[in-house]
């Protein structure tokens, strides 16, 4: 019989282990400049707050085609098993983390709206929500411990300043309790606060405080007649946890329809409520300052696609982003400290390039591209984030299904290369890091420089995870129990007749050819997988290399070589020795050089007491690999598979090579059928041109 749920136990470890009850710490004006005092950091600003956030999750330098990139592990999501990871974005990831600590220092980009401008699926919300869900987190750390203040009036002494019978009145706008200093008295606090401190960050006072605080404070400055000590002790300090769900230091704004929505959704409005208790609508306490601007001071402010809205919002992130302040109605402006995050698409973006009237904005915005990945292995990332073992229910995915998909995305974002010499393909290849020859890293820096709008058009990611999940359902459907890259691709084919954001039939016709050469791709990898399959007997590859290097001795020696079987001997097998070095395009011209290159360099180890082994050498492992799949395909009799006319004997031998696929290339059992049957019809093919 199952226990009960120990629920306390549960709960216990929780809070043990969340750290409950220091988020609850409270107390006065005083308590709060000695904790500043001893730890200056918690006064940081929203942008010095945000770049610390990043800066602690680590990074990790490395360089890109010679160019040195850092990345910042925050955007790899670790806390929560990756989820929203950001993958192939980290120059443009960089240049944003740029902003924020220009922002942090105040070199200017704090009075900037930043703005991610990228093709629709190119990661934009999933930087945004990243951020959010870090600020969050990080102000329940002690590192990103933050406070906010609310008016006590304990004892009923108020005559209701704080609202009728309200024993506190919390600080709408979760303000830094340092701005309840008076501004002839900060300097002098300041410079005591910094007094003694390692000069690595010094508190500043920036601000006013929102119109109800102040309201509060200068009525209980005549009530004390001006004894500031008398004010604070109505002061109660408190931790600030940032919460979007809670609206608390994290704000979301997005357009709507323009006759339901206004700018008092950033601002705040009258709560009419409110006015019969205070007698007047111009009183701040009947202000409600729950606008998305109010609502994310001191944190993060997101605006999904910002130049969608009504110019009339627009007007108002001018002042928040240069000078800091809102202007709530029939209130003064109002200081506001958070980060200003906009995201937009393409069409959007050159509206506002051609529309004179927003010059004011444009000079107001850091723009930072966010275009879709260009590198295959990052791409791949994305979908096997989603598309993996865990989340698949008896359903398997053939090796190289996810890669292929990957592929043909990237395929589509590339621009055809101006060199007459290479393809996308190719020009795919060397973005991922592989060698071709008579490209350098130089050549390939200069293949992204001449590009013009590589990654800011092509297929979304979004389009490769439904398709995929159409494919994956369409399997679990039919029983078929595994997917494979051609259902993937023949699903990506079909999905473009309707595709909703591609009306260009030119384009589709050129995305339909991407995808044959995709396939033809697909083949050659697993021909070749198949090919060292049934090529894969050691002891075989061994034979042959030893005989193939006793004729290369003989030849370069000019020695005879004695038959194993007659005794006799005899000159060295320049027919074995051309049929591997054909294998790997070794021109007639050249086999002298590469047979003594393989003998100096068996000299070479063997004075250093090493014994020479045909994996050491690539080139000569291929090759060796490609002969004794071409002497043993015959044996196997691959193409029977074909007629489904298949004896005994050779039925061994393939299920020997099937499990090999299985063993070294991860196919499962339904996987590794389908592709012996697949490259057998290629033989088969083969065979037929071969005869004609």
């Amino acid at each position: 019989m199952a226990k009960n749920v120990d629920l306390s136990s549960i709960v216990r470890n929780w809070q043990t282990h969340h750290g409950v009850y220091q988020h609850g710490w409270s107390g006065s004006f005083q308590d709060y400049l000695d904790l500043v005092k001893s730890n200056p950091k918690v006064t940081r600003n929203a942008y010095q707050r945000m770049y610390d956030m990043i800066l602690e999750a680590g990074t990790e330098e490395y360089v890109d085609f010679k160019k040195p990139v850092v990345r910042y592990k925050f955007f790899d999501d670790t806390k929560n098993n990756g989820k929203d990871a950001v993958f192939g974005l980290d120059v443009q990831l960089m240049k944003l983390v740029n902003v924020l600590k220009a922002a942090a220092l105040g070199y200017g980009t704090e009075k900037r709206v930043i703005l991610l401008h990228g093709p629709v699926g190119s990661a934009k919300s999933t930087i945004c929500r990243m951020l959010k869900k870090g600020l969050e987190a990080y102000s329940k750390t002690d590192s990103g411990a933050m406070y906010t203040f609310e008016w006590i009036d304990p004892d009923n002494q108020l005559d209701g300043l704080l609202g009728k019978e309200a024993k506190a009145y919390q600080s709408p706008m979760n303000e830094e309790p340092l701005l309840l200093v008076p501004e002839d008295l900060r300097a002098q606090v300041i410079e005591e606060i910094n007094r003694g401190q390692d000069g690595t960050f010094r508190v500043t006072i920036d601000g006013e405080l929102s119109p109800p605080s102040r309201f509060i404070f200068k009525a209980l400055m005549d009530r004390y007649q001006g004894d500031l000590l008398k004010v604070f002790k109505h002061v109660r300090v408190k931790r600030l946890i940032l919460s979007e769900a809670d609206r608390v230091g994290i704000g979301t704004f997005q357009p709507k329809d323009e006759k339901n929505q206004d700018s008092t959704e950033l601002t705040g409005d009258i709560n009419y409520r409110k006015i019969a208790e205070y007698g007047s609508d111009s009183d701040p306490r009947a202000f409600n300052f729950d606008g998305e601007f109010c609502v994310a001071n001191r944190g993060m402010i997101e605006f999904v696609e910002v130049l969608k809205l009504d110019v009339a919002f627009l007007y108002d992130l001018l002042g928040a982003s240069q000078e800091h302040r809102i202007k709530p109605k029939k209130f003064a402006q109002t200081h506001i400290d958070e980060v200003i995050i906009g995201h937009t698409n393409e069409p959007e973006y050159r509206r506002l390039q051609d529309n004179e009237f927003m010059e004011a904005l444009r000079d107001r915005t850091v723009k930072i591209d966010i275009p879709y990945i260009t590198r295959w292995k990052e791409e791949i990332n994305i979908y096997k984030k989603d598309f993996n073992a865990q989340k698949l229910r008896g359903i398997s995915i053939a090796p190289h299904t996810i890669e292929m998909a990957a592929m043909w995305a990237i395929l589509t974002r590339l621009e055809k290369p101006k060199k007459a010499n290479l393809n996308r393909i190719q020009k795919l290849k060397l973005y991922n890091g592989k060698t071709l020859p008579n490209y350098t890293e130089d050549n390939v820096r200069e293949l992204r420089k001449e590009t013009i709008r590589e990654g800011l058009e092509g297929i979304s990611p979004r389009y490769i995870q439904d398709k995929l999940s159409n494919a994956i359902v369409a399997a679990q459907q039919n029983n078929k129990g595994s997917v494979n890259p051609f259902l993937i691709l023949n699903e990506l084919d079909s999905g473009l007749k309707h595709h909703s954001l591609l009306s260009d039939e030119e384009k589709k016709a050129d995305y339909r050819e991407l995808l044959g050469v995709v396939r033809q791709e697909y083949e050659e990898i697993i021909k070749g997988e198949v090919q060292r399959a049934i090529s894969a007997d050691e002891s075989a590859l061994q034979r042959l290399c030893a005989n193939y290097i006793d004729n290369v001795k003989a030849f370069t020696q000019k020695e005879r070589v004695r038959n194993p079987f007659t005794g006799v001997d005899e000159e060295p097998d320049e027919r074995l020795m051309r049929s591997i070095e054909e294998k790997i395009e070794i021109p007639e011209s050249r086999k002298d050089d590469f047979r003594r290159e393989i003998m100096n360099y068996i000299g070479a180890l063997a004075l250093d007491g090493k014994k020479f082994n045909y994996k050491m050498n690539d080139r000569l492992h291929k090759a060796l690999e490609l002969k004794l799949f071409e002497d043993q395909k015959d044996t196997i009799k691959l193409t029977s598979l074909v007629s489904s006319v298949v004896d005994k004997d050779t039925q061994e031998k393939i299920d020997i090579v099937k499990t090999r696929l299985i063993k070294d290339f991860g196919y499962d059992e339904i996987s590794a059928t389908d592709v012996l049957h697949y490259v057998a019809s290629i033989f088969a093919r083969g065979d037929i041109k071969n005869k004609a």
